[in-house]
This record gives structure tokens, sequence and C-alpha cells, in this order.
């Protein structure tokens, strides 16, 4: 039987080839792992987030006055669908700041999941001993109620601009870092260096800083850095340079002698004459360590293996817009969630956006945004036991 409207088969081929690659791509975004978008507790702002090994969530946030607000942390267990009842960080009210966007808390589980939290002092966290302001750290107490009161660690590596970060791991080796001016730098920006505090009785006691940084590559002054111990207690660093105060590369410091000493193992070239005031992060997921961080406008990400001081290939969302405050977390599956900002900058909030990639870095789906993120935030985000996300904003 002949058709009356014989097709070509170029276009039959056409045809068979479009319906493929559209069947496929509705099956993969179908298999795609779903996300729990989470509204920070009490309006607050500057989320940051962790998960133990009970699929509990564990939360820091800022409330108050971006110059002189307060820290709240709250937990979430992993089949509960509220917070508990938030705890208050610092000890001293106003003690936190927020403006700029990077100098707001930080937190990590150490041994036996403990809770550490390091901040930039504000002008109501009282006197310090240096000048300028404090790099502050408190820890939950035992019975995990309160916070014990908040501690100066800066004993020399003074002038604290962009935020500090602190690390943690399973042995009670702590670490709180910064970046600072020793008292001999007379180089401004090109002078700063990377100094970690570190305590090897789980933050009952702290050494005296000690700098990370062998080679002088400087420290963009208003810029945060972000530190990471993983499960084996290897510690990262991720920091933006400023030597000769334009070439601005993003650093990834790593130690495998748990603060002994530092190696170079990445760097990212940016030449730009202004501080981005950027942000990093890293996660850990069956021994995986995700760095993420920005360049350019851009925010990236890369597997990196600690032990070999190796960072994988680059990757990056699709597209392009003025992204800041990059995360990347990956499930048990591979799946990973990359979250970021859209449009955010100085007294100016902006979009949430996020896109979905394979364990191979390919895109399961397309970049997706939508608003709210404050002034002075950013967003957090997790990967839950049972292979889901979660993003806190």
């Amino acid at each position: 039987m002949k058709t009356l409207f014989p097709v070509p088969a170029a276009r039959v081929r056409a045809d068979l080839t479009l319906a493929v690659l559209l069947l496929s791509a509705a099956t993969l975004f179908a298999e795609s792992p779903a996300i729990e978008f989470i509204r920070v507790p009490e309006g607050g702002i500057q989320p940051q987030a962790a998960v133990d090994g009970k699929g509990t969530l564990h939360l820091v946030y800022y409330t108050g006055d971006p110059g002189a607000g307060d820290i709240f942390y709250a937990r979430r267990a992993s089949h509960a669908k509220d917070f508990s009842k938030p705890i208050r960080v610092n000890t001293r009210p106003g003690a936190a700041i927020a403006a700029g966007t990077i100098r707001g808390a930080q937190l990590a589980l150490g041994k036996n999941g403990r809770v550490h939290v390091a901040w930039n002092g504000s002008r109501s966290a009282g006197t310090s001993k240096h000048p300028g302001a404090p790099m502050l750290y408190a820890r939950l107490n035992d019975s995990g109620t309160a916070f014990e009161p908040e501690r100066d660690l800066i004993t020399y590596a003074a002038g604290l601009d962009g935020g500090g970060s602190v690390a943690a791991d399973a042995s009670g080796n702590v670490y709180v870092v910064w970046h600072g001016s020793a008292p001999e730098n007379k180089q401004g920006e090109g002078g700063r260096a990377v100094f970690v505090a570190r305590s090897r009785d789980d933050g009952k006691t702290f050494e005296a800083e000690r700098q990370a940084n062998a080679e002088p590559t400087g420290a963009c002054g208003c810029c945060g850095l972000k530190a990471f111990a993983d499960s084996r207690g290897t510690l990262y660093i991720l920091y933006r340079a400023a030597k000769a105060q334009v070439n601005r590369d993003e650093i990834l410091l790593i130690s495998t002698d748990r603060g002994d000493g530092f190696r170079i193992a990445h760097r990212h070239k940016w030449i730009v004459p202004t501080c981005p005031m950027s942000s990093a992060s890293f996660t850990e997921t069956q021994g995986k360590t995700l760095a993420a961080w920005e360049t350019d406008g851009q925010v990236y990400s890369a597997l990196v293996d600690g032990k070999r001081s190796e960072v994988g290939p680059l990757f990056a969302p699709s597209g392009t817009g003025k992204r800041k405050h990059p995360v990347a977390v990956s499930n048990n599956t591979g799946d990973t969630l990359f979250v970021w900002t859209e449009g955010t900058g100085w007294q100016k909030g902006g979009s949430l956006a996020w896109q979905l990639f394979d364990a191979r870095g390919n895109a399961r789906s397309t970049p997706e945004t939508r608003d709210g993120i404050p002034v002075w935030s950013l967003a957090a985000a997790v990967a839950k036991p049972d292979g889901t996300f979660a993003i806190i904003h």
C-alpha cells in the first residue's frame, strides 16, 4: 500500500533522533534527586549548614543589625519537619557582623559531632588586645545545651577584614583560620597572609596562630576564605591572593600533617584591581571532597584528592551572570547540586540559583533561579542520607 505523502528518509532519521534525545532528556531529568527548599528560621540570613552521620542537619545563621547582630544555632533530626529551639552562639549581645556577606559565622562538626563556630567580631564584641576586630570562636558545651563563652584567638596577626573560618576533624583537631597582617607587614594587602590557630584538644585550648602560606601571595583584604577538614584529617584552605594588589588568584592550600605544613595544590588565576568580596566552600560525601569558588563573575567546583594534592577537572553552571557565593554538594549516588547567588552585591540582595550535575560533571538540568536572597545573605546546601538535597536560604 502506497502512502499519499511519502516522507523523505532523512526527515525520518532526524525525527527519530530528536525523539530519542527528548526521551533521554525527559528520563534523565525525571530521575533527578528531589530538592527541599528551607527558609532560615526567624528571618535570619547567612546560613551555614552541615549534616552529621545520623542525618541531623546542623545550622547556624545571623539575625539583627548588619553591623552588630547575633548568631544562632539550631538542628533538625533526619526525619523531623522543624528545627530545634535556637540557641544563641555569642554570649555578648551584638558581637557578630554581617555587612559584606563574607564576615558571618562559619560552622564545623568535630569529634563526636561537637559543633564549632567562628566569626568576625563586631564593635560590640568588646575591646581586644590587638588592633582591629577579634577572630571569635565558640563551641557547643558537652551537654549540647549552650555555647561556651567566645574567645578571641588573635595573638599577633591582627587587621582582620574578610571573614575567617573554622574546620574540625573526628580526632579532636580544630582549626580557626583567617588572613591578617603580621606586625612587620608594610605592604598592605600584598603583605597579608593566612594564619591558623590550632587546637589538639577539641577546642579547649589553642596554640598561637602560625602562618600557613609560605609563598608571599598576599591576601585579598575583604574576601572571605574557607577551611575544611575531611574524614581522613586532611586540612584544606581556599583563599584569594592579592600579589601586587591585582593578582587575585583563588589559591588552594592542603595540609596532610594536621596543620604542620601546607602546600599550594591549585591556583585559579584572576587579574582584577579591586576586591570582589568573594566566598568559597567545601563539602565531603563518601570520602570525596568538593571545593567551590568564584572567579571573574563565574562560579566553579572541582573534586579534590587531598592525599595526592590533586584537583580534578573544573566544572561550572551553564550560562553567565553575576554569580557569587557557590556551594557544591554531592549525594551518595554521585549527583552534584551546585548552588550560588545571582545579582547580589554591597547592600543588595538577589536570586537563588542552582543546577544539578551527574557523577561525570555533565548537566542533569538547566540552571534555575528564584527570588529569595536578602541583603547580606547567601545560600547553604546539604546532601541528605536518602540521596535528596536541601537548599537553605
